[in-house]
């Protein structure tokens, strides 16, 4: 019998494909909610679970938490990027439409990773199967939001252009706690301990904004199970995933990786929303596959 032996590289990998299939389902999940605000489902959410990140990861932050302070200014640029990031992203679905928000968020992540990782890091040079696997993915992403775009056929052309630049905004976010966590686990930090103060001082900041915008988060039984799976499950466990992947992977590459998260949220649309999608959106399918191929080849 033939056996077949990962690499850590691999794992990696594999990691952050399984973070990306958590966060896919956000988008479905958060349709059994539409009543609750985009900014409080993205407070609640990445707070909750930021505390959760953190009590899991207490026993590594106990440890090297004087290591994670001597690295003080990559740490608060981190938190600064993740506060800002959820309010940005669920924002931008909200008023760009879903599938235009994921997609700018997701697909310009991966460049302002890249740039991040040119000015501030010695160990990332821009390969041709990355820049070719970066093209792939976003033609892909492209035609696949093209595919929806009836979508977005009711939401107002100003508010919807302010929703796209949220969503650059989310991706440069996205990109900038990606790279700080990363900076700082190459610097000798365990990575629970690094996403564990990251999340931990992020959520501080974040749950005081549910005074202002936690309307409608209990009103129902149906509300309270979509925003603490939200917590728990994408952002508590997607986000230890994305943190063991981050050990063996690339900021830029990672962030490539989550393309996958789009078709995660197509297929859920499509089996329980009941949403369609042309034969376009799924030829936009098969190329992000296509660039996870060639970034597990890299």
């Amino acid at each position: 019998m033939l056996k077949y032996r990962f690499t850590s590289y691999q794992f990696g990998i594999l990691s952050i494909l399984f973070a990306a299939t958590l966060w896919g389902t956000t988008g479905t999940v958060a349709s059994f909610a539409p009543n609750i605000s985009s900014l409080a489902i993205g407070a609640f959410s990445m707070g909750i679970g930021g505390i959760f990140q953190a009590c899991l990861s207490l026993k590594s932050v106990r440890k090297d938490f004087v290591k994670v302070i001597h690295q003080k200014k990559t740490l608060i640029v981190s938190i600064i990027a993740l506060v800002v990031y959820p309010l940005a992203f669920y924002s931008s679905m909200r008023l760009a439409g879903v599938a235009i928000g994921t997609v700018i968020s997701i697909s310009t992540a991966p460049f302002f990773s890249v740039l991040l990782e040119c000015l501030f890091s010695n160990n990332n040079k821009v390969t041709k199967q990355w820049l070719l696997s970066f093209v792939v993915g976003v033609i892909g992403i492209i035609l696949l939001v093209t595919s929806g775009s009836s979508l977005i056929n009711n939401i107002d052309q100003d508010m919807r252009f302010f929703g796209i630049l949220l969503g650059f905004v989310s991706g440069m976010t996205y990109a900038t706690y990606s790279w700080g966590v990363k900076a700082m686990i190459d610097r000798g930090v365990q990575s629970q301990a690094a996403m564990g103060c990251t999340f931990g001082f992020g959520a501080i900041l974040l749950l005081p904004t549910l005074f202002i915008t936690g309307e409608n988060l209990f009103a129902s039984s149906t509300n309270v199970m979509v925003i603490f799976y939200m917590a728990l499950i994408p952002m508590g466990v997607g986000y230890i995933a994305y943190g063991f992947g981050l050990r063996f992977v690339t900021a830029s590459s990672a962030n490539l990786l989550t393309l996958f998260e789009p078709v995660i949220a197509a297929v859920l649309a499509v089996m329980i929303v009941g949403e369609s999608i042309p034969l376009i959106g799924w030829i936009g399918i098969v190329l992000i596959l296509v660039c996870l191929l060639l970034q597990s080849k890299t």
